[in-house]
């Protein structure tokens, strides 16, 4: 049986289409693997909260409190062996590290499938929402791949020389690690959530109205839809059946715009009265008040009367309770408003415990944690708010972190490939030379 399966293997590694079909397999891996990685790197904070919930559902006790080091850790490697597997480096050890990997994530995932214990897995961040059915299918035919690659993936060199893979690998995990540093000490280099800069923040979908429905009605047997203007008289022998909620099909863009984000005042709704769109607005998230550091009480007083004298006004918005909102009272004698808000919507809004997120008439300006933002910029210069994080800019920093990391993966491309290119050419004039 063995010399048989042997010999299978050895026709189909033999077999032209072999290697176009490796080379696909590559690419559909190695890029699973990397947007999946690269997602996440761009929002480790978003994988922090997701790693807490599966700790959560699944009781994993023993992980509490290593969230952040998990954050880090599972986009970069994702990252690593996507580029490995993409560029046929390292061709077995890295399809062994993917199949581990994947060892671990398909019952995993096909637990959560069963129970929807985490109704959504987050294995592409806020980029792309599977469901979990869809995430173990998508595992189960990743794992088929991987497999395949795994008996006939030598059949297909790598683009880089044994001697550099390593230099691959080690710029990868640089750029990996990179990426998820900055994004996770200032804000996501690429925002995949509704709240993003320039979006409007609205305090709540629009009222349902008439307009908002359709109204069944049936004659003779035939039910029919009718709006508000054009519902029928029932002397005509038309019957009222039922009132339907109309669901508009609405763009991505369309759903940003309708976004929801309510401020509540001892749970007086008064999302309007703080964000008002005549005036400007800081707000200051803290999805958990208890982990804030009080050494910035300080720097909020002062950054409040800052904001006061440039017209705008700094309010607190957080999801914890009236007691833990007191206790900070009591310790940092606030000189700003203090507002509750819903938890998820908190940390959709923007990332960072505390972050800062300024609003101009309505539109988000721009949003940084509080500890990457200078605010002695803003007490001691004479600037606008708008301007205070002009020195930061998510797309400028991530292609910063790009641009070299491609130049340099190109340039090993090259280096790695002169000697074969030299050695041919040299072979060539020589053959060329014998034949005269």
């Amino acid at each position: 049986m063995l010399e048989g399966f042997s010999r299978l293997n050895e026709r189909i590694s033999d077999n032209p289409i072999n290697k176009v079909v490796i080379i696909l397999l590559r690419l559909l891996v190695g890029g699973t693997f990397i947007f999946s990685g690269f997602v996440k790197c761009v929002d480790p904070m978003g994988s922090v909260y997701k790693f807490h919930d599966y700790i959560a559902a699944l009781e994993l006790n023993a992980l509490a409190g290593s969230e952040v080091v998990l954050a880090f850790a599972l986009p970069v490697l994702e990252l690593v062996l996507g580029v490995m597997i993409l560029t046929g480096c390292l061709r077995y050890g890295s399809l062994l590290a993917a199949m581990a990997f994947m060892g671990v994530m398909l019952p995993l995932t096909w637990f959560l499938a069963r129970t929807n214990a985490v109704p959504d897995c987050g294995c592409f961040g806020d980029a792309v929402k599977l469901t979990n059915w869809q995430t173990f299918w998508k595992n189960v035919a990743l794992a088929a791949a991987i497999l395949y690659l795994l008996f006939h993936n030598k059949s297909v060199p790598s683009l880089y020389g044994p001697a550099i893979q390593w230099v691959v690998m080690l710029l990868t995990f640089i750029l990996g690690l990179s990426i998820a540093y900055m994004s996770y000490s200032t804000q996501p280099l690429l925002d995949f959530r509704p709240f993003k800069v320039g979006t409007k923040i609205a305090s709540a979908l629009s009222p349902a109205g008439e307009d908002d429905f359709a109204f069944v009605y049936e004659k003779d047997g035939v039910k029919k839809e009718f709006s508000v203007d054009s519902i029928p008289d029932e002397e005509d022998g038309w019957q009222f059946v039922e009132r339907k909620k109309l669901t508009p099909d609405l763009t991505p863009a369309q759903k940003a715009e309708m976004a929801t984000f309510s401020i509540y005042d001892e749970g007086t709704d008064v999302t309007e009265e703080v964000i008002d769109t005549t005036s400007n607005q800081m707000l200051v998230l803290m999805p958990d008040l208890q982990r804030v550091n009080k050494a910035w009480a300080f720097s909020l007083n002062d950054l409040a009367k800052a904001c006061g004298e440039k017209g705008a006004q700094l309010c607190v918005i957080t999801p914890a309770l009236y007691q833990e909102v007191e206790q900070w009272r009591d310790l940092t004698s606030p000189e700003y408003a203090i507002y509750s808000g819903d938890d998820s919507e908190i940390k959709m809004l923007a990332r960072g415990n505390p972050a800062v997120v300024y609003v101009e008439h309505g539109i988000i300006m721009w949003k940084r944690t509080l500890s990457s933002l200078k605010t002695d910029r803003l007490l001691k210069e004479d600037m606008p708010m708008a301007q205070l994080s002009d020195d930061f800019s998510p797309q400028k920093t991530l292609w910063a972190l790009l641009s070299p990391y491609l130049m340099l993966m190109i340039a090993l491309l090259l280096i790695n490939r002169i000697y074969p290119v030299i050695s041919f050419i040299i072979k060539k004039v020589r053959r060329t030379q014998a034949e005269k």
